[in-house]
C-alpha cells in the first residue's frame, strides 16, 4: 500500500509540474497583460534560472557528500552498519564551469539552443491543444537518424508505428481551425532538434563523466551566452519598450521564476517516475499526461475542438505509445541492437 501511494504521488507530481510548465510558458509568451513578445529572452532567463539552481544544488550536494562521508568514516566505512543513506542533494555535482569542457560540450549546446528556441516558438504560435501534435514527429526523426547515421535496421512494425504518427499529425493539422503554418513548422523543426539532441547527448555525456546534471549545467551556461547575440539582434527594441510595462511587473517576473524552476524540476520528477515505474508505465503516464494536457487546453484557452483535431491528438499519442511497446519488444530479443532510450527525449520535452 505504501509503495502504491509513493508511485501515485510521483506520477501526480510529474503531471502537475509538466503541465504547469507548458501552460506557464504559453501564458508568458501569448497572454495579454502578462506576456512579452520576446520568446528568446524568456528562454534565456529560464536557462539562467537553471544554472543558478544547479549551482545551489551543487553546493548542497557538496555538503551532503561531506556529511555522508564523515558518518561512514566514523562507523568504520561499513555501509551495512545502519548509517543513513546519502541526502537527496548528493546526486548533484559541484557546478564548475571549465572552458575546456565547455568547448567540448559546445556543439551539443548549439543543438540544445535551436531545440528549445523552436519549441517555445511552436508553443507561442500554436494552440496549446495542438502543441503535442505539432511536436509529434520526434520519433520519426529518431528512426531516420538511427538508420542514416548509426546504420540501425528499421523493422516493419516500427515503420507501421511511424505511419500511424504521421497520419495523426496530418489529420490533427487538417482539423485545427486556427492552424498556424509557422507554428507547425517550428514544431517539426523542434522535433528534428530533439532527435539530434538525443544523439549528440550520447556522444558528449562522457565528457562530463556521464553525469546528466553536470551536462545540464554546462548546456545551460553555454546557452546563456549563445542567446545574447540573438536577443540583441531580434528582441532588443521589444525589451526596451517593455521596460516600463511587463519588465516592471512583479507578476511577470514571478511567473518567469516559477517557469524556470519547473523547467529544472521536470528533470528530477522525470527521473523519479522512471525509477518508480517500469519503462512502459513511464511512457503510458507521459502519453496520458499529454492527452489530459491537450483536453484541458480546449477548456482553459477556449480552443474550438473538432473531430479531426481530437482524432489527431489520440492517433499521434496512440502511435507513440505503440512505438514504445514495439521498440521494447524488439529490445528483448538478443539479436536486435538496443534501441535509443526515450528518457532523454522525455527530459528534453520537459526542459523547454
Amino acid at each position: 500500500m505504501g509503495e502504491a501511494v509513493y508511485i501515485a504521488s510521483v506520477v501526480a507530481t510529474y503531471w502537475v509540474v509538466s503541465i504547469s510548465m507548458v501552460y506557464l510558458n504559453k501564458i508568458l509568451m501569448s497572454s495579454e497583460g502578462v506576456s512579452i513578445d520576446a520568446p528568446l529572452f524568456i528562454t534565456w532567463f529560464q536557462c539562467v534560472v537553471t544554472c543558478l539552481i544547479c549551482w545551489v544544488a551543487g553546493k548542497c550536494g557538496e555538503q551532503a557528500q561531506k556529511g555522508y562521508t564523515s558518518v561512514s568514516t566514523s562507523e568504520g566505512g561499513n555501509s551495512s552498519s545502519g548509517s543513513p543513506p546519502p541526502s537527496f542533494f548528493a546526486q548533484f555535482p559541484k557546478a564548475e564551469y571549465k572552458q575546456i569542457i565547455a568547448m567540448r560540450v559546445f556543439p551539443l549546446s548549439v543543438v540544445f539552443v535551436a531545440m528549445i528556441t523552436f519549441n517555445n516558438l511552436c508553443l507561442k504560435w500554436v494552440e496549446v491543444s495542438f502543441y503535442n501534435v505539432a511536436r509529434s514527429l520526434t520519433i520519426v526523426f529518431n528512426v531516420f537518424f538511427s538508420s542514416a547515421l548509426l546504420g540501425q535496421r528499421t523493422s516493419t512494425n516500427t515503420i507501421f508505428c511511424l505511419l500511424v504518427v504521421i497520419f495523426g499529425f496530418y489529420i490533427g493539422a487538417a482539423g485545427e481551425i486556427n492552424l498556424s503554418i509557422k507554428g507547425t513548422l517550428a514544431g517539426v523543426t523542434a522535433s528534428l532538434f530533439v532527435s539530434l539532441n538525443s544523439i549528440f547527448t550520447k556522444k558528449i555525456l562522457s565528457v562530463v563523466e556521464d553525469n546528466h546534471w553536470r551536462l545540464t549545467f554546462y548546456n545551460n551556461m553555454n546557452a546563456t551566452f549563445l542567446f545574447l547575440p540573438l536577443i540583441a539582434y531580434y528582441e532588443s527594441k521589444i525589451l526596451i519598450e517593455a521596460v516600463e510595462n511587463q519588465l516592471a511587473n512583479p507578476i511577470f517576473w514571478s511567473a518567469m521564476c516559477v517557469a524556470g524552476f519547473f523547467g529544472f524540476s521536470i528533470g528530477i520528477v522525470t527521473v523519479l517516475q522512471i525509477k518508480a515505474t517500469s519503462p512502459l508505465s513511464h511512457n503510458i503516464s507521459g502519453t496520458a499526461k499529454a492527452a489530459v494536457q491537450s483536453m484541458m487546453a480546449f477548456y482553459i484557452w477556449g480552443n474550438e475542438a473538432t473531430a479531426k483535431g481530437i482524432a489527431g491528438i489520440f492517433t499521434v499519442l496512440g502511435g507513440s505509445l505503440l512505438y514504445t511497446y514495439v521498440k521494447m519488444s524488439e529490445n528483448k530479443q538478443p539479436s536486435t541492437p538496443a534501441p535509443e532510450t526515450e528518457m532523454q527525449e522525455k527530459k528534453t520535452d520537459n526542459n523547454v
